[in-house]
């Protein structure tokens, strides 16, 4: 049986990848982009019992919408 560590940590380095494809750059970008916000551990950890429920275009839309909003603060 999988634990929920390993699940959240899956989960997070697919939203990861998944976005960095869409916003057109490397995964180590995006990872150093979102780590820079805290936004893995804040929302793709902290919030994995909703997110992973929504397919992976609404999670990828919804982490590039949430980095570029706290990147601007």
């Amino acid at each position: 049986m999988k634990s929920n560590t390993f699940n959240k940590i899956h989960f997070a380095v697919m939203a990861i990848e998944a976005s960095a494809k869409k916003a057109g750059i490397t995964g180590q970008s995006m990872h150093d982009r979102l780590k820079a916000q805290g936004l893995i551990h804040k929302r793709l950890f902290r919030r994995y019992d909703q997110l992973h429920t929504q397919s992976l275009d609404w999670v990828v839309d919804d982490t590039l919408v949430t980095l570029n909003n706290w990147e601007q603060e």
